[in-house]
């Protein structure tokens, strides 16, 4: 990755970038606004798509569409032949209502941009607009992956597997923004190595016998032995696992019985299990089977038992994440970078394309000024849109870092 002097470079991408992406505000703010009040969910968002595509008329991109999925990759071309460099922003919702009040909030039943991918798609459109003003000073290329599927069932990945990404060549260097609404507003944090974790469920249910509340010998009670799986879950990953090569095991559903004075048959559970290492995952997904098999038999249970492999670990490389480090502090100063000490336990499909491209995935703070901050996936998250044009620029700087015909 290209070199540059920060103390050089901070003067004029400050000057420049930052205020013409703050000159693109009320463009990023509208689409943010147009795409929050109608989320659609999963790989198909024919809305959200057309309202990206309305959103780059006028530039000269080059255009291609998913042929599975709502995916966009939209290809700048600078002026002279050279690398290329992708910008990833991820467009659907969550299946969940929205309690913000907020004038803008969706007007779609049960659904809602909860993690703030709109966000993340109408900061990237405008990074388009933003390099397209400096298409001049380019060498190489940027492609602009708006991606669908990130919350479920993934849209990283079938884009991948389409050569969407690397058609015309591997890119340089990959980055992904985050909105982080815990983060003070502006705020660019990054880390390198493990950014974020993997991710998989277990979907168990222990079968016994029923019976009457009053004869507890005469049935086989699933409900107890659940309990003593829990435990013993949490046991092992308390006195099993490193604590510098964490895992989380959570046990958020437990279902069992349908009133007080009947022992059901059977109970359910499903657990997602976080990592952050290929090793800890394997340990962690093989220890938990043991435990969900073997507890229950020993209290003659029968058990079915299967496991969904999620999206692996993020896992930023070293170039990318000084890469990141170099333009927030060129972009935006100092003290408004931040190096994130440890990883946080979330889950990304972006983590599929930083297995194939070096690069990095970012947090870019958005907290509210009002009122309480909520975290992503609350009914009530709230963005600070006074943080994009932050985004926006981080956007433009990443490429042009890489891409400038001389150093910016």
């Amino acid at each position: 990755m290209a070199p540059v002097d920060a103390s050089e470079a901070r003067g004029d991408m400050t000057t420049e970038l930052l205020e013409q992406a703050q000159s693109l505000q009320e463009r990023t703010v509208a689409l943010r606004r147009e795409i929050h009040q109608h989320p659609e969910l999963g790989l198909h968002l024919p809305r959200t798509q057309k309202a990206v595509l309305d959103s780059l008329q006028g530039l000269d991109l080059d255009i291609q569409l998913s042929k599975n999925t709502s995916g966009i990759v939209a290809t700048l071309h600078g002026a002279n032949p050279g690398p290329a460099v992708l910008l990833r922003g991820d467009m659907d919702a969550l299946p969940m209502p929205e309690e913000t009040g907020l004038p803008f909030a969706s007007v779609e039943q049960g659904c809602m941009h909860a993690c703030g991918h709109d966000a993340h798609t109408a900061m990237l459109a405008s990074a388009a607009h933003l390099l397209y003003q400096h298409r001049e000073r380019i060498s190489g290329s940027v492609r602009f992956m708006f991606q669908p599927g990130e919350e479920g069932p993934g849209g990283a990945k079938p884009m991948l597997d389409e050569g969407l990404l690397d058609a015309a060549g591997a890119p340089q260097a990959i980055f992904a923004l985050h909105v982080e609404p815990e983060l003070s507003a502006g705020t660019i944090a990054c880390r390198t190595g493990p950014i974020l974790a993997a991710v998989d469920t277990v979907f168990a249910r222990l079968t016994g016998k029923g019976g009457h509340g009053s004869m507890p010998h005469n049935a086989l009670d699933p409900t107890p032995v659940a309990c003593e799986v829990v435990q013993a879950i949490q046991t092992m990953v308390t006195r099993r696992f490193d604590v510098f090569d964490p895992v989380v095991a959570t046990v958020g559903r437990i279902q069992s019985g349908t009133t007080n004075n009947v022992i059901p048959e059977f109970a359910e559970m499903e657990i997602t299990l976080r990592s952050l290492s290929v090793q800890a995952r394997e340990r962690l997904a093989k220890g938990v089977e043991q435990l969900v098999r073997q507890i229950p038999a020993a209290h003659d249970l029968e058990v079915t038992f299967e496991i969904e492999k999620g999206y692996p670990p993020t896992v930023n490389h070293d170039s990318g994440a000084q890469a990141v480090a170099r333009a927030a502090k060129a972009v935006l100063g100092e003290e408004q970078y931040l190096q994130m000490p440890t990883p946080w336990m979330g889950a990304e499909d972006f983590s599929y394309l930083l297995e194939r491209f070096p690069g990095a995935f970012v947090f870019l703070g958005a907290a509210p000024l009002d009122g309480e901050p909520q975290a992503c996936h609350s009914s009530r998250m709230r963005l600070n849109e006074a943080a994009f044009p932050a985004g926006v620029a981080m956007y433009a700087a990443l490429a042009l870092q890489e891409l400038a015909d001389k150093p910016i």
